[in-house]
């Protein structure tokens, strides 16, 4: 049993030389094993238009990690809510719930989860995060059970109280979460910069709700765990890569592991995607343990939820079995 919950964060990755649909069943297999070893949920993210993540259709894909499974709970890490009307995000969940009950998490963020030029595509207006606060209430009404004359429901949806988080990687994100009594996930694993005060701000303004009675704070971080340190890190050249892809303005698929990461990325890229990727941990199984109990500790995570965009599948799997195995 792991004493710290440990959870999946899973982009979907799309390798060099794959397809989404590759991509989607490894992440099925990925989360077929994760329910085996004691992983907690396991969650998919939206993002348009980007041909390195293959979860767009974040519900679709949900839905397809769930039928692969027994146990772990799935959902999403999150649907970015001002992307869509809160009754057909109430409606695809609901019917996610109905066919698979007590498994079904919503994370919600409020970043579109692409560029302006695809958010026109999308055809929601740009200014519509403004109103992320009211529909997330909306979406708490349209799950809740509904009042007798009420004209609109949710149909799978209303009175089935799939339980809601809010996601952040700022003080916004942590103030909503408090207010609605919500539980709250830190997006550190690739903006770290803000954790500590949002994380307080959380804990000290958290009103009791329905749903959660006291705080409950799950902290994003990056994993890699192979036999040696030097494999892991070898490993960990794939998300260093994206990352300096992503400041350079040129996504792309996930690039298979470098010997030297250096060559790669110029000082001013090091330095800014080292600060971004702050909370890593790579390394052998016990060195790894040990960093993420002192983090833990620093934090008061009530969970945490591991990234891991390692290029191999079975690299893949291995470090999250390493990773449960250590933690254990």
């Amino acid at each position: 049993m792991l004493k710290t919950p440990l959870s999946i964060l899973d982009l979907a990755p799309v390798r060099q030389g794959d397809t989404p649909g590759d991509a989607l069943r490894n992440s099925r297999d990925l989360a077929r094993h994760a329910d085996q070893w004691g992983y907690t949920r396991y969650w998919l993210a939206e993002h348009h238009n980007m041909v390195g993540i293959a979860s767009a259709a974040t519900a679709v894909a949900i839905g397809y990690v769930l039928e692969g499974t027994s146990r772990i709970r799935v959902g999403s890490g999150g649907i970015m809510l001002p992307n869509h009307s809160p009754l057909v995000i109430a409606e695809q969940f609901g019917t996610l719930e109905s066919l698979y009950p007590g498994r079904v998490d919503l994370g919600l963020g409020r970043a579109p989860g692409t560029d302006q030029l695809t958010l026109q595509a999308l055809r929601r207006a740009p200014d519509s995060a403004q109103d992320f606060p009211h529909d997330v209430m909306e979406l708490q009404a349209l799950f809740g059970e509904p009042a007798p004359h009420q004209k609109v429901r949710a149909v799978p949806g209303a009175g089935l109280k799939v339980p809601l988080w809010i996601l952040g990687s700022s003080l916004f994100g942590a103030q909503l979460a408090a207010m609605l009594g919500l539980p709250f996930a830190f997006a550190s694993h690739f903006a770290p910069e803000a954790l500590k005060p949002a994380l307080d701000v959380y804990r000290e303004k958290f009103a009791p709700s329905e749903q959660l009675a006291k705080p409950h704070a799950m902290v994003g971080c990056n994993v890699i765990v192979a036999d040696t340190e030097r494999q892991a890190r070898r490993l960990f050249t794939s998300p260093q890569q994206s990352f300096v892809n992503l400041v350079r303005g040129a996504r792309g698929q996930l690039r298979p592991p470098i010997d030297d990461i250096d060559a790669y990325w110029t000082p001013a890229e090091k330095a800014h995607v080292s600060r971004m990727l702050a909370c890593s941990f790579v390394g052998a199984g016990g060195q790894v343990a040990d960093r993420l109990h002192g983090f833990i500790a620093e934090t008061g995570a009530d969970e945490l939820i591991v990234a891991a965009a390692i290029y191999d599948h079975g690299a893949r799997l291995r470090s999250y079995e390493l990773l449960a195995q250590t933690m254990a």
